[in-house]
């Protein structure tokens, strides 16, 4: 079976959209969403409705908490909680019902899904070796897939430590030996140097991942922000992938 692994999405349609028709074209079986389908972009209803339809499973991630009010917006930075704010008053009752049904972490055999960590699925970002090495030791299974961050990341439990970090597009990890965590990198605002959607590929026949990303129309969903009055910094990220 062939899974692909989407996350922090952001309500940009028009990345979702292109890695959607790039999963089509890659003969998947299964897409898996880390969370955050909301908060920073202009699309947040279309992004839960196509999410609801193409998912077989899904994660709540920290801005999907916020928009639902489960989550105070004194917590986010000054642009993500205004962004937030901006998500609530058009948020549609449908995708807010969906929102509302998802956790921040699950489990599937051989696997632990946490949209921030297994420590604390809603929170913390595991970016350093350390921060990995604590979700190992709380999670039994041998892959751990994690979002959050915004940056494709491909670690190893190895030995008394842990090896790797960030996995640019065309990586390929062989999953069958020891243990790994890995994080797809962000469909709607990555944070990594590359503005191009990401995505992660998993073969449970052959037992390994491929890192992926997509291109699609940056300029289209800057213009959309704009005029929806969200915050100018969210929109100029976008074509820097920071």
């Amino acid at each position: 079976m062939r899974i692909a692994v989407i996350s922090d999405i952001h309500a940009n349609l028009h990345a979702l959209e292109a890695v959607l028709a790039a999963i089509d074209a890659d003969r998947v079986d299964q897409i898996w969403c880390l969370g955050d389908l909301v908060g920073y972009g202009p699309r947040p209803n279309e992004c839960v409705a196509l999410v609801r339809e193409r998912a077989s499973l899904c994660l709540a991630g920290n801005h999907d908490l916020a928009v639902l009010g489960r989550l105070e917006l004194e917590f986010f930075a000054d642009e993500a909680g205004a962004a937030a704010a901006w998500t609530r008053t058009v948020l549609g009752a449908d995708a807010a019902t969906y929102l509302g049904s998802l956790e921040p972490s699950a489990s599937v055999e051989g696997v632990t899904l946490a949209h921030g960590s297994p420590r604390d699925p809603i929170w913390e970002y595991v970016l350093t070796h350390a921060a990995a090495d604590a979700a190992f030791a709380v999670s039994r299974e041998p892959l751990i897939l994690v979002g959050h961050s915004h940056v494709a990341l491909a670690l190893a439990s190895a030995g008394s430590g842990v090896a790797g970090g960030k996995a640019p597009p065309g990586t390929e990890i062989e999953l069958a030996v020891g243990r790994h965590l890995l994080n797809p990198g962000s469909v709607g605002q990555p944070r990594d140097g590359d503005p191009r959607a990401a995505w992660l590929v998993i073969d449970t026949t052959t037992h390994g991942a491929r890192f992926r990303r997509t291109t699609y129309p940056i300029e289209l969903t800057q213009a959309e922000m704009r005029e929806r009055g969200l915050p100018e910094v969210l929109a100029e990220r976008l074509a820097h992938g920071v």
